[in-house]
């Protein structure tokens, strides 16, 4: 529109003749190539295509029919399970992997779960969560400076002295014992003050009902309600009544 103003005319010239050539009369060759980069990782996957027979009989029913094996792909030569990128039967390449993704910056030497969930979301072979498991556990550094992550859980407290007989008590079984008229396990109960002790059978499978049966049966009617019940063999577990 601010050309409208003005009276110009448009002469042409030869090229020759043009010596203040610019960019809106000389045209540039368009340059046509495209340039791609492929990591050196991707030609060790195929390469690891070759000593695995699963693997090359999955690549020859892809080559013939692309859907041909559920949850199968292939892309560039490069076969995928739902999506994720599968490597061959190739030892080292799979433990180059595994120390990139657990013993690198990125992976700073995380935990069985976090390692196996970061290797699980790109790469995919049988048994990969053994062989993420196998390679922290023999890793040196993990062994030496990694510590517990669970809540650290205090001084041991001892349970009070009961003043009164068969007030607390504790409870346990006992199992895996030769069955002796049909019964193979017994479920002891002991009072914590006199150490005098109930031995009562029972077989398999048991439940709360049947044990509850057997307690009120056989400890109740003889020693009452008792305050407290101490039980599980692994941890304690106090239960006020």
């Amino acid at each position: 529109m601010k050309l409208l103003e003005f009276n110009y005319k448009i002469d042409y010239k030869k090229g020759k003749e043009s010596i203040a050539a610019d960019a809106l009369s000389r045209r540039e060759p368009v340059c046509q190539a495209l340039s791609s980069v492929t990591p050196s990782w991707i030609n060790e996957i195929e390469q690891s295509y070759m000593g695995d027979k699963t693997y090359q009989q999955l690549l020859e029913k892809l080559t013939i029919n692309a859907t041909s094996v559920p949850d199968y792909t292939i892309h560039s030569g490069i076969l995928r399970y739902k999506g994720r990128i599968g490597i061959g039967n190739s030892t080292n390449l799979r433990t180059t992997l595994l120390q990139s993704l657990h013993a690198s910056a990125v992976g700073g030497h995380s935990g069985i779960q976090a390692t196996y969930q970061r290797v699980k979301r790109i790469f995919y072979w049988p048994q990969l969560k053994r062989d993420v498991e196998q390679f922290i556990t023999e890793c040196a550094v993990c062994q030496r400076a990694k510590g517990e992550t669970c809540h650290y859980p205090g001084l041991l407290q001892q349970l009070p002295i009961p003043d009164m007989a068969w007030s607390y008590i504790s409870m346990d079984f006992v199992e895996g014992l030769l069955k002796s008229n049909g019964k193979d396990v017994i479920l002891v109960v002991v009072d914590r003050l006199t150490k005098y002790a109930h031995f009562l059978s029972l077989s398999h499978p048991y439940s709360a009902s049947s044990v509850a049966t057997l307690f009120l049966d056989n400890i109740f009617k003889l020693h009452g309600l008792p305050t407290t019940i101490v039980t599980d063999r692994d941890r304690i577990f106090t239960s006020d009544l």
